[in-house]
């Protein structure tokens, strides 16, 4: 059932006139959602000329996608749109009903979650809300070749959208492609230099399985897979108990959520005379930094985390891959050892 906020603006969405091909302006225009749909957008269309298409985004760093509720200046830029392109499998959950109402009038709504849960790669089998029951995880970009087969599957939707432009999409995606396979491989020796035995990331919400998944690491949330979820009493005490048991050194809150959950967490480990410490770096979770920074990309953000986690365990980071841009900055480089 749809919130009266909701309704609203569905109803604002019915007002707005349709824009004939006749009528329509010069350059394509595309709408983009969370901060990850819109930098990879802004990546593949980075050698397309800027009078040919424009691209908006809704969502800004730090912008929680599963608690954002379209605006109503979000709804004429949709509607106004040639296409929308969202991240899919309900992350933006307040969206659906307007994707809907989109979709009917013409609008090109695309999921950059699609290929991936089409080649049967999302994990499944999850809960996001009394009425999203046994659904697939929404954070399917954490595994950077679930992200490449989304890289070269919306280049064929944006291809499609700018035909005298297609084929420098689709060359922009293929060398994205490599770039992501190289981070990927990057990752891979960064978190194998934490012992086996302490390979285990504790988060504020449970937005990491893939990441997790892809290189191989055990992962813990407080919350469950929406922010929209509470931690309660029972949790906080269950995830103390665990990091207790496991001997885990440090917790890790997310960008986009309080911390005040996971710092109660360290608490109740401390006062039954255990010793755990936050990271004294925030994870990018749901949300990625402003475009113009080094955590605003995707390459960016995933890196980012990776030094973040290997550092905080006190390992020190393997060279950054030649020629991947953009490079790791300096400041990411230095190893920061938990207090015992």
């Amino acid at each position: 059932m749809f919130t009266r906020p909701i309704l609203a603006l569905l109803f604002l969405l019915m007002c707005v006139p349709v824009i004939s091909a006749q009528d329509a302006p010069a350059p394509v225009e595309i709408v983009t959602t969370t901060t990850q749909a819109s930098d990879l957008v802004r990546v593949l269309l980075a050698e397309v000329p800027a009078d040919a298409v424009t691209v908006t985004a809704l969502m800004g760093a730090g912008v929680d996608p599963h608690l954002y509720k379209p605006t109503e200046s979000d709804i004429a830029a949709m509607s106004r749109a040639d296409a929308v392109i969202y991240s899919g499998l309900h992350l933006e959950g307040q969206f659906d009903a307007v994707f809907e109402a989109l979709a009917e009038r013409g609008v090109t709504i695309y999921a950059i979650a699609t290929p991936v849960k089409e080649q049967g790669f999302t994990l499944g089998g999850f809960d996001l809300s009394e009425e999203l029951v046994n659904v697939d995880d929404p954070h399917f970009w954490f595994d950077p070749r679930n992200w490449e087969l989304s890289a070269l599957a919306t280049a064929e939707v944006l291809a499609e959208l700018l035909p005298d432009h297609a084929e420098v999409i689709t060359a922009t995606a293929e060398a994205y492609a490599l770039d992501l396979q190289a981070v990927y491989a990057w990752s891979l020796e960064a978190m194998a230099t934490v012992p086996e035995d302490q390979r285990v990331l504790v988060t504020s919400h449970d937005a990491f399985n893939y990441f997790g998944d892809a290189v191989g690491w055990e992962v813990r949330g407080l919350q469950g897979l929406s922010t929209a979820d509470e931690a309660g009493v029972a949790d906080i005490q269950a995830v103390a108990a665990f990091v207790a048991d496991r001997g885990i050194p440090v917790l890790f809150v997310e960008s986009s959520v309080p911390p005040q959950a996971l710092n109660a967490v360290r608490e109740a480990v401390v006062a039954n005379g255990g010793a755990v410490e936050i990271a004294p770096y925030t994870l990018y979770s749901d949300a990625m930094d402003a475009p113009e920074t080094f955590g605003g990309t995707y390459i960016g953000m995933y890196a980012s985390n990776v030094a973040f986690i290997v550092t905080a365990f006190g390992q020190a980071l393997p060279d950054w891959p030649e020629d991947l841009l953009p490079e790791l900055p300096e400041d990411l480089l230095t190893v920061e050892t938990p207090e015992e």
